[in-house]
């Protein structure tokens, strides 16, 4: 190990800071890319939910594919650099910036494509950003601690898109009237969430580049050398592989799995607006409510992660989401469905945690950022399948349901290699 990677790590300030900076940047995915924009776009800016579902998945796909391309070459980049932080605030501004813009998007189809673009955008800065913070995950803790610190920063990460969603509903869309004079009939309150989603992203994100230090690598080069190293890094990955087969059929499985996770965050805004008629301040309720139990999972799980180990804590909650699902899934009823689907939210949290958690022990320090930028590929690689399916599905059968079924083949098919990997206990 580097000797910076081998110091003691910083105190519970700049842990806290740190996980701080999920609370900041969760208020996107809730709002943006499930259950506001997302729904917004579907339901009032395309012609036609069916249309939108389908425009929707499209864009997500054009996202993860760029995220594919670029997320393993930044996280090199920054092994190499010998510095995260700048490119974590690079990345974080430009996503801060496109959900800004997204306050132009009208109500009406001839915004379709800007909706689409700035969605694409702000959906890849954000998933980039977190190769850098997440790679920061060994520095601001102890080895036998990053279960419970993941955990709960994930389920943090869920306060903030909880508190986000609470101040969005009361203060802007079911405000009567609606504050500094914004326009119900153009939409004005909805879109004003997006606002909110930038200034909170700023607010609360900026004590980790305060109070967490940056630790080197030990491999501090300038741009250009730190480009042409991470190239050459990443072509020894199939070396880095064979020395260890665990943690590249580790990483296939993520990838399966992941897509079924991503795709639900995607569409279950989409899903409940379209299949069961939830209004914006419905879907926010929902939102919340699965915030909750999402929170509560990713706190309680933390510690089952730290004795059972990450692959096994990984295991047990995908089990819990396929059953869920596929309870989701059958119901008509609303009330079973947000019953359901509320206790399906407990198990998110503790996949994705734990999933972050699994990399962060087993990686290299020198290679942290390039694994983690590994880890955000086979997030993202086949990021476009998910959509794509469920587009696919929903335009070939005009139904939502049916297209929300493919989850459950990405869930199982993760679950499986998952399993076949036999990763040992910690």
């Amino acid at each position: 190990m580097t000797g910076g990677a081998a110091a003691a790590p910083p105190g519970r300030g700049a842990a806290f800071s740190w996980c701080l900076f999920d609370f900041a940047n969760s208020g996107y995915p809730t709002v943006v890319a499930t259950f506001v924009f997302s729904a917004y776009v579907t339901k009032a800016v395309a012609a036609t939910p069916e249309a939108g579902t389908a425009a929707w998945g499209y864009a997500m796909g054009a996202s993860g594919l760029l995220i594919a391309l670029l997320a393993p070459i930044f996280g090199a980049v920054a092994d190499h650099s010998g510095r995260r932080k700048p490119w974590l605030g690079l990345f974080s501004l430009l996503c801060v910036a496109s959900t800004a813009l997204m306050w132009t998007i009208r109500p009406d189809p001839a915004f379709l494509l800007a909706a689409l673009v700035l969605a694409a955008l702000s959906n890849a800065a954000f998933e980039i950003g977190g190769v850098f913070y997440n790679a920061m995950l060994p520095d601001v803790t102890t080895p036998e601690r990053m279960g419970r610190l993941s955990g709960w920063a994930w389920g943090l990460g869920y306060a903030g898109g909880l508190a986000c969603l609470v101040i969005a509903l009361l203060a802007l869309v079911q405000a009567d009237p609606p504050p500094f004079g914004l326009d119900k009939a153009a939409a004005e309150p909805v879109r004003a969430t997006l606002v909110l989603v930038a200034l909170w992203f700023v607010v609360f994100g900026w004590p980790l580049f305060a109070f967490v230090p940056e630790r080197p690598t030990g491999r501090v080069l300038a741009l250009g050398a730190a480009a042409r190293g991470a190239i050459d890094s990443l072509k020894g990955l199939p070396a880095l592989f064979r020395g260890d087969p665990r943690l590249g059929w580790f990483l296939l499985a993520r990838m399966l799995y992941t897509e079924g996770l991503n795709t639900l965050f995607a569409f279950g805004g989409i899903y409940a607006a379209g299949t069961f008629d939830m209004g914006f301040d419905q879907i926010i309720v929902f939102g919340i409510g699965l915030n909750i139990t999402a929170g509560l999972g990713a706190f309680a799980f933390g510690w089952i992660d730290d004795w059972l180990g990450s692959p096994r804590t990984i295991v047990v909650g995908l089990i819990g989401l396929i059953g869920f699902c596929v309870a989701v899934l059958l119901v008509e009823d609303t009330a079973w469905f947000v019953g359901l689907a509320l206790t399906m939210g407990i198990f998110f949290g503790p996949v994705q945690a734990a999933s972050r958690t699994h990399i962060a022990r087993v990686a290299p320090p020198d290679r942290r950022g390039e694994l983690f930028g590994l880890f955000a590929l086979t997030g993202k690689i086949s990021a476009f399948a998910g959509p794509l399916a469920v587009g696919l599905a929903t335009d070939l059968s005009g139904s939502q349901r049916l297209g929300m079924a493919t989850v459950v083949v990405f869930l199982v098919a993760g679950l499986g290699l998952l399993v076949k990997t036999r990763a040992p206990r910690g």
